[in-house]
């Protein structure tokens, strides 16, 4: 099984001006969580010479991740060195209108490893399209994040997406939920 890590836009303004202006300092301080745990791992996939992807969105002009803006920038902690595929997508799935599958399929990965944001629109999309491309997929529990969305809080909603994906299946490709600090590259 060869494995991949998959970074999904984990850029500097992801979470620009998605919450209240009481929320925002908390939905900041889990994503600053979040990028601490996957540099780990980014780290650790990199020195056990596991390929490291990151999936940069590109928004359209005015949104807060536009093409070429310093928000649209992957965040510094996360920087791809020289060499790591860097996909752009502009939809949820990151598999969607990109080069992806090619990426993956040049690394002979099988198995991905994913975190990122945002938790119920860009990680559970590419996490459910993978599975159905047939790749076993290993979602970090503690490494994806969202902002508050349709009434419900952040932390609401990331154990539940948590709970409804692991063990998602497509023929013999499941998912797994598993805390980043278990991960064994």
């Amino acid at each position: 099984m060869s494995a991949a890590l998959v970074i999904i836009d984990v850029q500097k303004a992801i979470l620009s001006g998605k919450g209240s202006a009481s929320r925002q300092r908390t939905l900041d301080a889990a994503l600053d969580a979040v990028v601490g745990r996957l540099q780990s791992l980014q780290r650790r996939a990199r020195a056990a010479g596991v390929p490291v992807v990151l999936v940069q969105h590109d928004g359209d002009p005015g949104h807060r991740l536009e093409t070429g803006t310093s928000g649209w920038e992957i965040r510094p902690e996360l920087v791809p060195q020289p060499g790591e595929a860097v996909v752009h997508k502009r939809a949820a799935d990151s598999f969607f209108e990109t080069d992806l599958s090619d990426v993956l399929a040049r690394s002979g990965a099988t198995h991905l490893i994913i975190g990122g944001c945002m938790t119920q629109f860009c990680v559970d999309t590419t996490v459910r399209r993978a599975v159905s491309l047939g790749y076993d997929v290993t979602l970090i529990a503690d490494g994806h994040t969202t902002a508050d969305s349709g009434g419900l809080p952040f932390s609401d909603i990331i154990p539940h997406h948590n709970a409804t994906l692991n063990g998602f299946n497509a023929g013999p490709a499941v998912v797994t939920v598993t805390e980043a600090e278990k991960i064994v590259f």
